[in-house]
């Protein structure tokens, strides 16, 4: 069924005004509110110690995850699509759980087990390792709700390549590592590389699973998203300005990440 060209530009028009009042305007307000008081008083927000401690250990906390989630998604792409084992539908089901259970829940779990009176808090406490209230166990949430979507693009392109490849490379007589480095990792690099994007835009502005195992100590264990949700929680309009400024330091690490899936995207399309 073809539509006709009235329909088509109603249709653009009626999605370019959804996207407007539900992105482009609240961003737009972003801007306008982070700069009404001047540069200087927005460039003095960011710059604090608080702001400064909370923009490295998103980072950080970003650094971290997302190589661990790279390494296991590929690794479980490859079981799912080239294994034989029969668990790989629950591992398939199990992979989705950050999908459908709130982050909430996740850092109320993360409690229970790593928490003072968990299962293991006590062995860690013992031990001299301290997982809640600390980065470690902000990081271990990050991780936890950002695992699935390296899993999810590379293993279509794996399905979609085939192993016809791999199977030369064996009867040639590379090892398992070989193949694997010169065969399948070239072959599913587009997805491997939108997978971490997206990991990584997930990783920097998580806030449900990372509020409850934080302490928001500033300096300490505040990430940017727990700064602008600590600053609008305060009463008075500079406050109110710097959870604007922490909130536009989080649309440019965002727009950084939007501009690397578009080229991604386009260089994905093109490789095909």
């Amino acid at each position: 069924m073809r539509i006709s060209r009235p329909a088509t530009l109603s249709l653009r028009t009626i999605a370019l005004l959804y996207l407007t009042v539900l992105l482009l305007l609240p961003l737009g307000v972003v801007f306008v509110r982070t700069f009404e008081h001047g540069f200087g008083t927005a460039w003095g927000w960011m710059t604090t110690p608080a702001a400064v401690s909370a923009f490295w250990l998103t980072l950080l906390m970003a650094a971290i995850a997302v190589p661990l989630n790279t390494i296991f998604g590929v690794g479980c792409a490859l079981v799912l699509v080239r294994g034989k084992t029969r668990g790989r539908k629950i591992l398939d089901s199990l992979i989705d759980l950050p999908f459908v259970v709130s982050p909430v829940i996740v850092g109320l779990a993360l409690i229970l087990v790593y928490g003072q009176s968990g299962w293991f808090g006590n062995w860690f406490q013992q031990h001299g390792i301290r997982i809640i209230y600390a980065p470690t166990g902000m990081i271990l949430a990050t991780i936890f709700v950002s695992l699935p979507f390296v899993v999810r693009e590379v293993a279509p392109v794996l399905m979609e390549v085939g192993d016809e490849q791999e199977q030369a490379a064996a009867t040639l007589g590379a090892s398992g590592w070989q193949t694997f480095w010169r065969v399948t990792l070239p072959s599913i690099r587009w997805g491997v590389a939108y997978g971490v994007v997206l990991t990584t835009a997930r990783a920097l502005g998580e806030i449900g699973a990372v509020l409850i195992v934080s302490s928001n100590v500033p300096g300490s264990t505040l990430t940017l998203p727990l700064l602008v949700y600590q600053r609008d929680a305060q009463i008075g309009s500079q406050s109110i300005t710097g959870a604007y400024s922490a909130a536009f330091e989080l649309i440019v690490l965002s727009l950084v990440v939007l501009v690397a899936m578009t080229v991604l995207g386009s260089r994905r399309s093109v490789a095909k």
